[in-house]
């Protein structure tokens, strides 16, 4: 039986570390001392046991870390310092590698750091703190563990550092990196090197295996990897240590090493571990969730296992309480809970009447899935069906590709050719894993929509509570369990309808493509216009089995930017497409080439002035004009020379202008004047960058913003969205309604949303 009274404990402080969160100071206070004395009572009237004081305790503990953290941050003088914008000169200690994040306004490289001395306004202080910085593309990418100092301008931070680092100088290096720090670099570029021979996924996703080092994997290939479930492969995680260690143990045992030694040797396997992934807050609660793995893999493990998990919880959040609103550690957690409590009692059922082999197989991976299905949904809006699959297809291939990966890294510092060889199996077991990635992303169900409100997600709690009594039911019998596999696969297999989409009379379709743009102008039946693909041919292939439409007479890209184009071959898969046509400026490269790829042809020119009718559509292109330039200084060439177009359908007209921007607008509306449509496309999703007088004078009654939520541009702009709404029209935005379908009954427009 496993031991509850320290998973208790674990509970107890994770309970104490939100309290303290997520509720104002003094409500939180009085909360804790409420239950602690409601506890103390209830043990001395001997209405509880005394086993209750202990997650009492720890919750108090824990509450007590996370309230003294958030005091001394916010007293601290980097953070008076940065209500006022102060600049000042700092020492910092990078504590993680630089990340290049793509801003509205360029790249920005990102690095967490440690402040131990500040000088500014007539002071000087030595403290430590941790801060965030935040500097332009030109400044130096220096190596974690390195001491510098610079100028920088301080701005307010937010949840657990006291402030953002804006550097205004250059660094100028204190303190190279201890020779630690200079060992781990040298064994994730040993890595990297045993593998650089082999194909760009493959040479991306073993070191990402290895160490979580996936800063160049692409971009699809890690929707793929969401989209099965196989994520926690491309983080570090438990899974890298348990994988790691438990192979470093097995080699010691064959050499004969046994009792402490083994214990001293996990132990420095661990910190090894740990200093190569980076000795972060997330790889040190991934280590622990695989230390807890490594336990319950010994002797009486279930009970060992449990006790650990509920202990690391506690120290962890002791430590690093903020990681108790981290999603990595929640899914962490559940994960190996899930595994310890849930997986052995499925194990036996299906030992009923499989191997255990298989029983194991198929166990571990549900159980983890299961537990973790809450948290995935709230924080993807999806329920993955191919997750179980994915991660039973993958698991044969995880260790070699870890194992041998970290191996070829190793002994690649001593003879690069023998880590070449020996990391050759760990890549070619990183194609299967990425094989199965790719298929599995690929099955027309391979996860359903789930809502992320408070309503939705406790349905799927409960659903995933019911699983753990019914589940040993199941598959202790082999026709349920067939029968449950059967239903799976046939879902998965064939893509349900949606129940009232698409709405009757609909004429025009946005498509939710995320931060792009994925037009649908409905021709006939089973037949459209599409206007841009966005950038997902999986997410655009959807839509467009959601609309019914079957044939495309005319797949028309505004533009060249990826955003737009990359999802064409969606618009391909399983339909018949007439004409293929785009802009005149061929421009971005990569672009085109994605199109003449995924189409196989060249796209033509759509015909300025031209008027085509495709069924029910009829076109008109307005712009680019020939000979047009390509618009102000500052201003993106490609967007200004989208395909803007007047449409209409069923009497409803729409005006549909791609990505152009102010100077082209301006031209539009001398060429156009006294244009009056129903239905405005607004330009680059929204972008503040507007001719703002043109856009309220078309007299529109609809606005359309397709945009991608939470991006990180700005789109679309306040400031627009208050103009149009007061020129009258309604404003629909993909980020916020899904799908949005415009429609025209009676003569009147109207919209309807799927989200």
């Amino acid at each position: 039986m496993p031991d509850l009274r320290a998973v208790a404990l674990g509970v107890g402080a994770w309970a104490g570390a939100l309290t303290a969160l997520l509720l104002p100071g003094r409500l939180a206070l009085a909360l804790v001392v409420l239950l602690l004395t409601a506890t103390g009572l209830l043990v001395a009237r001997r209405r509880l046991g005394l086993g209750w004081l202990g997650p009492a305790a720890a919750l108090a503990a824990v509450a007590g870390v996370a309230a003294l953290q958030q005091a001394l941050l916010a007293t601290s003088p980097l953070a008076s310092l940065a209500s006022e914008g102060a600049v000042v000169d700092v020492r910092l200690e990078l504590t993680s590698d630089t990340r290049v994040v793509t801003g509205q306004f360029g790249d920005l490289q990102v690095v967490h750091a440690r402040v131990s001395r500040v000088e500014g306004r007539e002071s000087a202080w030595r403290l430590e703190a941790p801060v965030v910085v935040m500097a332009g593309a030109q400044w130096p990418r220096l190596p974690l563990g390195t001491v510098l100092d610079t100028t920088a301008r301080l701005v307010p931070g937010d949840g657990d550092v006291a402030a953002l680092v804006r550097p205004t100088g250059a660094p100028r290096v204190v303190a190279e990196p201890d020779v630690w720090w200079d060992a781990a670099a040298a064994v994730r570029r040993s890595v990297r090197a045993a593998v650089a021979g082999r194909d760009a996924d493959a040479r991306e996703l073993v070191p990402a295996l290895v160490v979580g080092d996936d800063g160049g994997l692409d971009p699809d290939l890690a929707d793929d990897f969401r989209t099965t479930g196989l994520t926690h492969l491309l983080a570090v995680s438990g899974t890298n240590l348990t994988l790691v260690v438990g192979s470093v143990l097995v080699l010691a045992r064959w050499g004969g090493v046994r009792g402490r030694w083994l214990h001293l040797l996990a132990a420095l396997g661990i910190a090894g571990f740990v200093m190569t992934a980076r000795a972060e807050p997330s790889v040190v609660r991934a280590a622990a969730m695989g230390a807890v793995a490594l336990v319950g893999m010994g002797g009486n493990g279930r009970s060992r296992g449990t006790r650990a998990l509920g202990v690391a919880v506690l120290l962890l959040l002791l430590v690093w309480p903020r990681l108790a609103v981290t999603a990595g550690f929640a899914l962490s957690v559940m994960a190996t809970g899930g595994i310890l409590l849930l997986a052995p009692p499925w194990r036996d059922a299906l030992m009923r009447w499989t191997p255990r082999w298989v029983a194991e197989a198929v166990s571990v991976p549900l159980a983890a899935q299961v537990a973790c299905t809450p948290v995935v949904a709230a924080l993807s809006g999806q329920v993955s069906l191919v997750a179980v699959g994915a991660n039973l297809l993958a698991a044969p291939a995880v260790a070699p590709a870890t194992v041998l990966g970290l191996g070829g890294g190793v002994l690649g510092l001593a003879w690069t050719s023998l880590g070449v060889v020996v990391a050759a199996p760990a890549a070619w077991s990183a194609g299967w894993i990425i094989a199965v990635a790719r298929w599995g992303a690929g099955v027309p169900t391979a996860a359903v929509a789930w809502g992320t409100g408070p309503l939705a997600l406790v349905l799927l709690t409960l659903l995933c509570l019911a699983a753990v009594p019914l589940a040993p039911r199941l598959l202790g019998r082999p026709g349920s369990t067939l029968a449950c596999t059967g239903l799976l696969v046939v879902v998965m297999l064939v893509r349900p309808p949606t129940p009232g989409w698409p709405p009757e009379g609909w004429v025009l379709a946005m498509c939710d493509v995320g931060q792009g743009d994925g037009l649908v102008l409905r021709a006939g039946e089973h037949a459209a216009v599409v206007v841009d693909a966005g950038p997902d041919p999986a997410v655009m292939d959807a839509c467009l089995d959601r609309l019914g439409v079957r044939e495309v007479p005319l797949l028309l890209l505004t533009h060249f930017h990826a955003d737009h184009v990359d999802g064409a071959a969606g618009v391909l898969d399983g339909r018949e497409v007439g004409a293929v046509e785009g802009t005149g400026f061929l421009d971005p490269a990569a672009g085109v080439r994605v199109v003449e790829e995924s189409t196989g042809r060249d796209p033509g020119v759509a015909a300025y002035g031209a008027t085509r009718t495709f069924g029910l559509v009829r076109l008109q292109v307005v712009w680019p004009r020939p000979g047009a330039p390509p618009g102000d200084a500052g201003e993106s060439a490609p967007n200004n020379s989208s395909v803007v177009m007047v449409a209409e359908v069923a009497g409803i007209h729409v005006l549909l202008t791609g990505d152009v921007e102010p100077s082209a607008q301006a031209v539009l509306e001398r060429d156009l004047a006294g244009l009056q449509v129903d239905v405005l496309k607004v330009p680059h999703h929204g972008s503040r960058h507007q001719d703002l007088g043109w856009l309220t004078s078309l007299g529109a009654r609809v606005a359309l913003v397709s945009v991608g939520a939470d991006n990180d541009y700005g789109h679309p702009s306040p400031d627009v969205v208050t103009a149009l709404t007061a020129a009258g029209m309604k404003v629909w935005r993909t980020d916020l309604a899904g799908d949005v379908a415009v429609v025209a009954r009676d003569g009147e427009v109207g919209v309807v949303t799927r989200g």
